[in-house]
Parts: structure tokens; C-alpha cells; sequence
């Protein structure tokens, strides 16, 4: 039996938040992953509408209580967003949330006639794209892929870019290229028998990819999102406005981590902050998802929006060729360019010491999504410890040992690898505004590639060795 990732990661995202029943959206399907029993709305009035619509739909629940999310400080509550609960999160079956959907349906009149959205599921939002990056890291003994360009590094004329992601791995500036990268620690690196945790080494493998492209960077890491990789979409834009206002707004900000919504009109959670950012020069570059779906993803479908074109940079992923699209990776006239995302090479941990990894998820017999390419979704093979159970006859789990770099897919990956360009191409240019930079390095790409019948433009970085890619047959 085929492993089932996104359930899986499902489980491992809960565990992550043991205190914030779950559901996946939308019915049951798995596009996404929600917190039961609560929805969201604007601060104030429209919050008012909500509450009221809700009330009388459950007639049943006269005690239904707005769950407001204050912080303490001038700053509080950056995101204008309440949180309502219109159900006891612990009814009902595991994973399922009849309360919500009732809820979003007793709405939809009052949002026809004020025509905008009033009300919205509070989304997981995560660098586990669909629960998933394209893969699990693999130990190599390659160079670093795309290697270091040969570029000074002045501090005075250096771009800042800032990395929402995990904290960085403690021994981190043992990897060359991230000498000049600074910001939080990863919060727990192992587990209790010294086990390295799953996407712990996220946020160090994607600095090292901004620093390789352009090392003529301050890369800073802000460890936003340590559980598990997810943080509620109420909490997101908080702690987005909290990365960005602890060493001020950056030149570009690199994003790997999002979430689909059914929708085409963003997230509810983040929408003061993207509104924010219209007002600042700084260039938002967001992955486009790992779900190999059209369905636009957030913050990076954002992109294809008049508003934020200017303002955000969506990437899809590459496979390792650099000729077509990787199998994983989200499409659509809502991702702006392509980059490299399949089998990059970079630092997962530091080099002071070995540390053991053991797989979570079993790779498949045949790729998931259709492809006939040796894909990450097959190859290299191992059984994960969270899908040994439904995998017909799997053996135990597989360890492996990490002693610095790794090799590791998705358009996680492709995302700092485009912000680098950006970055490169405001020192080789002399050019201090990011958005312009981006403008002229998507007004005239290098070349194309070939995604899903569409000629899409690419971004390659000059230091990228593509490999050639064998069609297999699928197994019997």
C-alpha cells in the first residue's frame, strides 16, 4: 500500500500542536489543514456580522464567544483578526469539522452583498507544503549545488535578506558560506536519543542557498516556524510582523512556507500584513507549494494579484535537468518563474558533528503525481517511521547520518535560490531596490522551461549543475 504523506504528516503537525484540535479541508479531502471549530474575521464590525450569522445558524449555541488574540504592547494584535468559535473543537470524529463549513455557508449571503470576504477558516500554514517538501534530505558527499559564486562580501554594501523559516542549527558558521548569517537558534535540535527532528535543519539548508547565489548578503533566519514547521494562520501574521520589525524591514524577505485555502483571495490572517508591505520597498519572495496542483497557494499566488505584483515573487521548482518542471511542484499563471528546487546541495546541520536522521516517510514504488522521471518521490528508496505500518512488507524505518551537507527537494528550495539572484543582480548592478531588480530580471529571463505543456521563464544560477534525467517505466 502506497504511503499517504499528507496524512501522515497530518499526525505529525498535531502532535506538534497537541492543544489545537485539527481538521483537513476542504471535506475531509487533503488540499489543507485547519483548526477545528473556529473561524476568523476582521477585527470590529465585520467580526460583529460574523458572530450574528454564526449565532443565528446555531441556534443552539447562545453561548458562542469571540476568542480574541491579544499580545501585550503597543503592537498588539498587528494582524486585526478575531477568532470565533462556532463549535466545541473536541466534537466529532477525528479530522472532521461539520461546525466550520456550516458556518462559512450561513456567511456567504452576507458576503455577497458586502462583496468582499468577511469570514475564513483559520489555515495551518507550513513549511511542509501540503504537509510535504518535495522530499526527505539525503546525505551527499557532492559539492554544494548551486556552488558559492565568487563574490566579495562587503559589509557595507550588502543585501539585506531576511529567511522566515526554522532557527538556524547551532554550529551553522561551520559552513563557509554562512559566515555572515545571523538569528535565532533552532529551538530543540534532536530528540531525547539524539535524533535529528524533522525540518529542523529547513531554515540553515535555505540560508546556505541565499548565501552560495549571493554572498554579498546579511542573511538573517528568524525561527518563526519551529512547530513541526506549521503555526496557525491567525498567528502568522503576527509573527510575520514580528520577523520583520525585530531588525526592520529587509531588502528581500524569502518565505518557504504557505498554504492553499479553495479560494482566490488570499489569506484573511496576513492580509494587514501584505497590506503593509505594499507601503515598503522590501521584495517578498514566496514558494509556490509542493502540492503539483494549479490551485493558487498563499502568500506567493499573492503574485498574481495587480496590487502585490510588484511586491511578491512567487517560484515554482525545476526538476534536476532544469528543462521542465519538477513533479511536485504547484503551477499556474499565479507562479511568476521557475527555478532549480530538485536535489540542491546544501547545508542541512553543521560539519562539528555527525548527526543521525531517521526517515519519517516511505518513498513510493511510482511517483505520486504520474511522472516517469527518477523523481524524489521514488528515489533514492527508504521506509519511513510514521508509514511503516501501511507499507506491504517495509521493513524498519532507515537512519542515515548527516555530517554538514545534504541534498534536499522542493520549491522550499527554489525560493532562496531566486531571492539570491535578485540579490546578485542588485550588487553586480549597483541597484539598491529590490523590486526593480526583480522587474528586470523577469522582464527579460535567459531562457524557458517546460511545465506542464506551458513555456514558463527560468531563473538558473550561473554556480546551478543540472543532471541529466533517465525516463523510467513505472514498476509492475
Amino acid at each position: 500500500m502506497a504511503p499517504q504523506r499528507f496524512h501522515e504528516q497530518f499526525g505529525q503537525i498535531q502532535r506538534a500542536l497537541p492543544d489545537v484540535p485539527l481538521a483537513m479541508g476542504p471535506d475531509d479531502s487533503a488540499e489543507f489543514i485547519y483548526e477545528k471549530g473556529v473561524v476568523l474575521a476582521r477585527d470590529g464590525e465585520e467580526a460583529q456580522v460574523v458572530e450574528d450569522a454564526v449565532r443565528a445558524h446555531f441556534t443552539e449555541a447562545p453561548d458562542l464567544v469571540p476568542d480574541h488574540v491579544r499580545r501585550a504592547g503597543p503592537q498588539a494584535n498587528r494582524s486585526g483578526i478575531t477568532r470565533i468559535r462556532v463549535a466545541d473543537p473536541g466534537e466529532g470524529a477525528s479530522g472532521t469539522d461539520r461546525a466550520v463549513a456550516g458556518a462559512l455557508r450561513a456567511l456567504r449571503g452576507a458576503e455577497n452583498r458586502a462583496g468582499r470576504r468577511l469570514v475564513s477558516r483559520n489555515h495551518v500554514v507550513s513549511i511542509a507544503v501540503n504537509a510535504c517538501p518535495g522530499d526527505e534530505p539525503v546525505p551527499t558527499t557532492e559539492p554544494p549545488n548551486p556552488a558559492a559564486a565568487q563574490t566579495a562580501h562587503d559589509p557595507a554594501g550588502a543585501v539585506g535578506v531576511l529567511v522566515i523559516d526554522t532557527g538556524l542549527m547551532h554550529d551553522h558558521r561551520s559552513y563557509p558560506p554562512l559566515a555572515h548569517t545571523g538569528g535565532d537558534a533552532q529551538v530543540k535540535e534532536t530528540d531525547e536519543h539524539g535524533v535529528l527532528q524533522q525540518y529542523v535543519g529547513h531554515g540553515t539548508f535555505i540560508a546556505g542557498l541565499v548565501a552560495a547565489v549571493a554572498p554579498n548578503t546579511d542573511v538573517t533566519v528568524r525561527g518563526t516556524l519551529n512547530d513541526a514547521g506549521a503555526v496557525l494562520e491567525d498567528d502568522f501574521g503576527d509573527k510575520l510582523f514580528e520577523a520583520v520589525e525585530q531588525g526592520g524591514w529587509p531588502d528581500i524577505i524569502s518565505l518557504s512556507a504557505g498554504t492553499s485555502n479553495g479560494r482566490v483571495d488570499g489569506l484573511l490572517g496576513v492580509a494587514a500584513f501584505m497590506e503593509e508591505l505594499r507601503t515598503r520597498p522590501t521584495l517578498l519572495v514566496a514558494a509556490a507549494g509542493n502540492n503539483a496542483s494549479a490551485t493558487p497557494f498563499w502568500p506567493a499566488a499573492y503574485a498574481a494579484q495587480p496590487d502585490y505584483a510588484d511586491a511578491v515573487v512567487s517560484v515554482g521548482a525545476l526538476r534536476g535537468d532544469g528543462e521542465f518542471g519538477a513533479c511536485f511542484s504547484n503551477h499556474g499563471p499565479w507562479v511568476r518563474v521557475f527555478a532549480p528546487g530538485e536535489r540542491l546541495v546544501s547545508a542541512l546541520t553543521g560539519f562539528d558533528s555527525p548527526v543521525p536522521y531517521v526517515y519519517q516517510h516511505s518513498t513510493y514504488d511510482d511517483c505520486r503525481y504520474g511522472f516517469t522521471y527518477p523523481c524524489p518521490c521514488r528515489s533514492p528508496r527508504h521506509t519511513g517511521v510514521l508509514s511503516e505500518e501501511r507499507a506491504a512488507g517495509s521493513g524498519k524505518p532507515d537512519q542515515v547520518m548527516f555530517e554538514g551537507l545534504a541534498s534536499w527537494s522542493g520549491t522550499s528550495f527554489a525560493t532562496p535560490v531566486v531571492a539570491g539572484l535578485v540579490a546578485a543582480h542588485m550588487t553586480a548592478h549597483g541597484e539598491r531596490d529590490p523590486r526593480a531588480a526583480a522587474r528586470r530580471l523577469l522582464a527579460a529571463p535567459a531562457d524557458f522551461a517546460e511545465v506542464r505543456g506551458s513555456h514558463v521563464p527560468v531563473l538558473r544560477p550561473p554556480t546551478w549543475r543540472p543532471a541529466p534525467v533517465a525516463q523510467l517505466a513505472p514498476s509492475a
